[in-house]
């Protein structure tokens, strides 16, 4: 039994970029598909699968590297809110991660979004984790 799942994610993704993995497979959860699905949208990884016929449900996720340098887009991954201590931030305390370059994932009451959708819809949430 896994205590803390989103943690769980992110660290397959972290040690999969480490090892240099194309594809790294996850169990399945609807906040980790909606990580996954803004992952992919801002670019941080090729594609991904859900495949909701398998037991458990799984995500399949195909990390992304640049062609030549064989850098992966992720650089780091970090969790910030906790189950032992949640990390919350109003509309105005919002966090940036790299000044800009980089995202952090908000849970609001609209859903999950990345800091600046949150910072345009002026609404605050809980700080899931810094992707840059």
């Amino acid at each position: 039994m896994v205590t803390d799942p989103i943690a769980d994610y992110l660290t397959r993704i972290r040690n999969a970029v480490m090892a240099n993995h194309r594809v790294v497979e996850i169990p399945s959860s609807k906040m980790k598909k909606a990580i996954t699905e803004i992952l992919f949208e801002k670019g941080y990884i090729l594609n991904f699968k859900f495949d909701d016929e398998a037991k458990p449900a799984t995500i399949k996720v195909a990390l992304k590297y640049h062609p030549v340098t064989k850098m992966s887009a992720i650089k780091s991954l970090v969790r910030v809110s906790k189950p032992g201590l949640r990390k919350y931030a109003k509309a105005d305390n919002l966090p940036r991660v790299m000044n800009g370059l980089g995202i952090a994932l908000i849970s609001t009451s609209q859903g999950l979004m990345t800091d600046k959708e949150a910072r345009k819809l002026n609404i605050g949430g809980e700080v899931i984790c810094y992707v840059s």
